[in-house]
């Protein structure tokens, strides 16, 4: 919902006028400006900020990954070691008979 949408015309008439008598007619329109800038700036930040959690949940995603995939290596090994421990003593008992 908008700010606006609270403050019917009399209130806006009220707080135009209060603008100007607190801030003269002559620095409004720099004050606006400066509001615009600040707003610019405002959404440029917030759109960095989410560009660098996107990609900080990237990496995180790819060392997930990376994790798993090691996982999944060290695994392997250790099935390897036990099928050749398993041969070794297949080949000891073969020969002791």
């Amino acid at each position: 919902m908008s700010l606006l949408a609270f403050l019917g015309p009399q209130e806006l008439t009220l707080v135009v006028i209060l603008a100007l008598v607190v801030f003269g007619g002559s620095q409004l329109p720099k004050l606006a400006r400066n509001l615009g800038r600040a707003q610019k700036e405002l959404q440029k930040g917030m759109a960095e900020g989410a560009a660098d959690a996107d990609r900080a949940e990237g990496a995180a995603d790819a060392d997930r990954a990376e994790g798993a995939a090691d996982a999944d290596r060290a695994e392997g090994a250790a099935d390897a070691d036990r099928a050749e421990g398993a041969a070794d003593a297949d080949r000891a008992e073969d020969s002791s008979d």
